[in-house]
């Protein structure tokens, strides 16, 4: 009787905000320069949210022609996060969230009801939190093996490796684990490198992890802890931003904030400078605020909460700060409204046409925050000269058809043939996308 209350006053709100999801060009929404419309604000935003059902026998996310999508791992229970071992082996984080939301409007609990459907409950093997080693020792896409590497770790995410140690992310912490290549379970209890902003309320709780090119350092996103602000001040410290940690002794500092929800630092190839996808606020407009993708820059404020995307003030937020909002910058590239983006991996094998190197894939989790959906499906973004030189290009859909959710694409990666790989978080399966005919290396030049 309660769910049957909730659901139909949901309804009754969201029917009643105005504005439309079609009210704007969405390719307005995408690129370095987005056309940004008015807010809008609502009692209850309106929404639109679809439990995953999983998917049929036979049925998969379609890519391109010229590709074949296949799963790599089936039943497994939420995967997020893949990282290849240089030895070929691949680590999948299969992770939930401490469940530490704060509850300070009435409207949460209603949003907390819908949210917990969006997520759903597709079967899986094992409980979650751990990270699986998956063996495909000649690199045809057939797992060989399957074994827990690291089991009960606090809501897990990042992963990075270096010099015989695993660095693993969960939320509370960046933990470092004695490692060899090869392994399929590690015994030894890790140390804690350093801690990061975790509980009592922990609302964006996943940390992602790269490893500078240098190997000195380790970079971590720590989300904030609200859509806006709504708990408080104290519980953003250290928030909404990006950690620098020294491999060594864990020393930590913060190195660029302003970022509502950080993922996926990447470093972009043969350079040092790395970029991460952001998820931006929400219940200001189906939209408003697009999600993005930037490259971070050291001591730089990108915003939140006082602004979005570069000086557009937010009226919500008390007290306001005009300073810091003359301080923000905006990001690089606008990915569209309430996408998601929590993947993020530029191609540097040599399998794909040439068209996709050095680009960058982007797994988009999807919307919730808008009457039709955004996102749900991996898109490419072209880059040159080191920067996005072209609108997204879908690359691997077919994760909704508009009204029914089969799955809900997270982190992404390449294995060493260089296929694509995909953690479908809400259909507990990891893809791997292959092209028909792999392209030709370039010609070998000799050596003088």
């Amino acid at each position: 009787m309660i769910k049957q209350t909730l659901a139909t006053t949901a309804l009754a709100l969201a029917l009643a905000a105005c504005g439309s999801a079609n009210a704007v060009n969405p390719d307005d929404l995408t690129g370095p320069n987005p056309k940004l419309p008015p807010i809008q604000q609502y009692l209850l935003p309106p929404m639109k949210i679809a439990p995953p059902q999983g998917w049929k026998d036979g049925q998969k996310p379609k890519a391109p022609a010229g590709f074949t999508v296949e799963a790599l791992a089936t039943n497994l229970k939420n995967p997020r996060f893949i990282y290849p071992l240089p030895n070929g082996d691949i680590i999948v984080v299969e992770s939930q969230g401490p469940n530490l939301e704060g509850i300070n409007r009435p409207k949460d609990l209603l949003m907390g009801y819908f949210f917990g459907r969006a997520h759903g409950d597709v079967p899986g093997e094992g409980p979650s939190n751990r990270l699986l080693l998956l063996r495909d020792a000649n690199g045809d896409g057939r797992i060989e093996g399957k074994s827990v590497l690291i089991d009960h770790v606090q809501s897990p995410f990042g992963v990075a490796y270096a010099d015989g140690n695993l660095y693993v992310a969960g939320t509370a912490g960046v933990l470092r684990y004695a490692f060899t290549p090869g392994q399929t379970h590690i015994a030894t209890p890790p140390t804690l490198l350093t801690e990061l902003p975790g509980g009592p309320i922990d609302h964006h709780w996943t940390k992602s992890l790269v490893l500078s090119p240098d190997g000195q350092r380790l970079y971590a996103t720590v989300g904030s802890n609200s859509n806006i602000v709504e708990n408080g001040f104290e519980a953003e410290k250290g928030r909404a931003a990006v950690w620098e940690i020294d491999r060594q002794t864990g020393r930590a500092r913060i190195f660029a904030t302003g970022l509502r929800n950080p993922n996926s630092p990447t470093f972009y190839p043969g350079t040092n400078t790395f970029w991460v996808v952001v998820n931006e606020r929400d219940e200001i407009g189906q939209n408003l605020v697009p999600d993005y993708m930037t490259s971070v820059k050291d001591g730089a404020f990108y915003g939140w909460p006082y602004s979005y995307y570069g000086q557009h003030v937010d009226p919500r937020v008390r007290p306001q700060n005009p300073a810091m909002v003359a301080k923000a910058i905006a990001p690089d590239y606008a990915l569209g409204p309430h996408v998601a983006a929590l993947g993020l991996s530029f191609y540097t094998g040599a399998s794909f046409p040439a068209q996709y190197r050095g680009g960058a894939f982007i797994g988009e989790h999807g919307s919730w925050n808008r009457t039709q959906f955004n996102g749900y499906k991996v898109v490419f973004v072209p880059f040159a000269n080191g920067k996005p030189s072209g609108k997204p290009q879908d690359f691997l859909t077919g994760f909704t058809d508009g009204e029914k959710v089969y799955g809900r694409p997270v982190g992404i990666a390449q294995d060493r043939t260089g296929a694509l790989l995909v953690a479908d978080d809400a259909a507990n399966t990891v893809w791997r996308v292959t092209p028909n005919t792999p392209a030709a290396l370039p010609p070998r030049v000799a050596s003088r």
